[in-house]
């Protein structure tokens, strides 16, 4: 059984066999996929994905890279969505400074902010995208100590890790662990305990190896547990059984 916290299904990447890949995964021991919009489009299709197939949940949200639709009357949108019964999160929000042509910081800063507050409003977690922006994540997130979440495909060091689940946060672990490079986050997982982890994909993004180059699916996150399990020298069906009850604890699924 496999819960996938974070896929994109909705991304064009499926468009010309989506059902088919989400019936292949689903044989293949996916349980549960949370969908993670990215703009307002994504919004609207990962609420699509959720009523239409059992398997999947939804984040609603505006990531960084689309900062500037983020103005009041989405955000009302947003607002009204998150209220549907299979909206579980906000997200992927976060901070993104890797690429130039993003909006600028101010512009993802105070998006970020906006549905911080919101998803305090409506008492649900958050989905938090940091790509080298560790030091102003961290302070947001840290303006809003009642929001909880994870930090999804966690990138930060040890030190921040450690910030990150002092203050409520999960670490989102997806197939970069399984690249040859990932010196830093190995040390991570040692260092973190497993009940602060949860798996994820990003799919169709970030594919572990054996199959990286290719496009990403949920199945895969097989993967990343095989090697979070063989770093904690623990059973891969004693740590998946935990990374599931985090997956709900995150959620509030059953809550």
């Amino acid at each position: 059984m496999i819960f996938d916290t974070h896929a994109h299904y909705d991304d064009d990447a499926f468009d010309e066999d989506r059902e088919e890949i989400i019936r292949e995964i689903t044989e293949n021991g996916v349980k549960n996929i949370l969908n993670c919009a990215a703009s307002m489009d994504g919004v609207y299709k990962s609420i699509e994905l959720a009523k239409k197939y059992d398997c999947f949940y939804a984040a609603v949200g505006i990531h960084p890279e689309h900062a500037d639709q983020l103005d009041k009357d989405n955000l009302e949108i947003i607002r009204n969505l998150a209220k549907e019964s299979k909206v579980l999160a906000i997200g992927e929000i976060g901070l993104d400074y890797y690429w130039e042509e993003n909006p600028p910081r101010e512009v993802q800063q105070k998006a970020l902010r906006d549905q911080m507050k919101l998803a305090e409003e409506l008492d649900l977690p958050v989905i938090i995208h940091d790509r080298e922006a560790h030091e102003d994540t961290l302070k947001i997130l840290k303006e809003f100590p009642r929001v909880k979440g994870v930090v999804h495909a966690y990138s930060g060091s040890v030190e921040m890790a450690r910030q990150c689940v002092k203050l409520g946060y999960y670490l989102g672990i997806g197939g970069v662990l399984t690249f040859k490079n990932a010196r830093k986050l190995v040390e991570v997982v040692e260092e973190i305990p497993l009940e602060h982890l949860v798996v994820e994909t990003d799919a169709p993004y970030m594919t572990p190896v054996p199959y990286r180059g290719e496009r990403n699916r949920s199945d895969y996150i097989s993967y990343v547990i095989k090697k979070i399990a063989e770093i904690k020298n623990i059973e891969e069906e004693t740590v998946n059984k935990r990374l599931i009850s985090n997956s709900y604890d995150l959620l509030k699924i059953g809550k």
